[in-house]
């Protein structure tokens, strides 16, 4: 394995500034959803789960913001938590790319920590990777046997194709199904870890629910 794909994704200082956020009662990270919208339809996606975005209701019951609305609705949420860390998502977030690109050098220039979390369905724009304190989580779901039936048209093909040339952590999470193969761990790290894209490599546990 290469050094250095597997680091924590917060310094020291950083988390002790967020423990220091909890103490004063403060929430040290705060998670956006930019749009509703997104062409996947992973099955048992929690974004449309009843009960996600309040009691009885889901993503698609809202409206999305957009334009200059969106920009200041997003900065106007983290002037009201002052959080350390902003986490973009969706819905895909990528297919508001124009106003993050407006939101991220401003959330960058007042010393906030931000990551768009995608499917890398869209290609993720070069001039995000200059950004300070800027990060990029490409969600993969296991090799492509498991991954392109789930989250099509995000295949593989498709993810390397409009990560090229960028910097990006992956994300995966293991589910059942991917632990009847013996090796299947390695194999899906040893691929992500040899990509040059990748910086690292996330890792989250979950048990799906029969019908998902």
């Amino acid at each position: 394995m290469q050094p250095g794909k597997f680091r924590p994704g917060m310094t020291v200082g950083e988390l002790l500034a967020s423990w220091g956020k909890i103490l004063s009662g403060r929430a040290p990270m705060l998670s956006i959803e930019v749009t509703r919208e997104c062409p996947l339809h992973c099955p048992g996606c929690y974004a449309y789960n009843d009960g996600h975005v309040g009691e009885s209701r889901n993503l698609r019951d809202l409206s999305d913001l957009r334009g200059g609305a969106l920009v200041d609705g997003v900065l106007a949420l983290v002037e009201q938590h002052r959080p350390l860390h902003v986490s973009l998502v969706g819905g895909e977030p990528l297919i508001r790319h124009r106003e993050l690109s407006c939101i991220l050098p401003q959330l960058g220039a007042r010393g906030i920590i931000s990551m768009v979390v995608t499917s890398a369905v869209i290609p993720i724009p070069r001039e995000w990777m200059a950004l300070p304190r800027n990060r990029v989580a490409v969600s993969v779901d296991g090799l492509p046997e498991h991954h392109d039936e789930r989250r099509s048209p995000a295949t593989y093909e498709r993810i390397l194709e409009n990560i090229q040339g960028r910097q990006v952590n992956i994300h995966w999470t293991i589910t059942h199904p991917m632990m009847a193969r013996a090796g299947y761990l390695v194999e899906y790290l040893s691929f992500w870890n040899a990509r040059p894209e990748v910086n690292r490599i996330w890792v989250s546990l979950y048990s799906p629910q029969q019908g998902e």
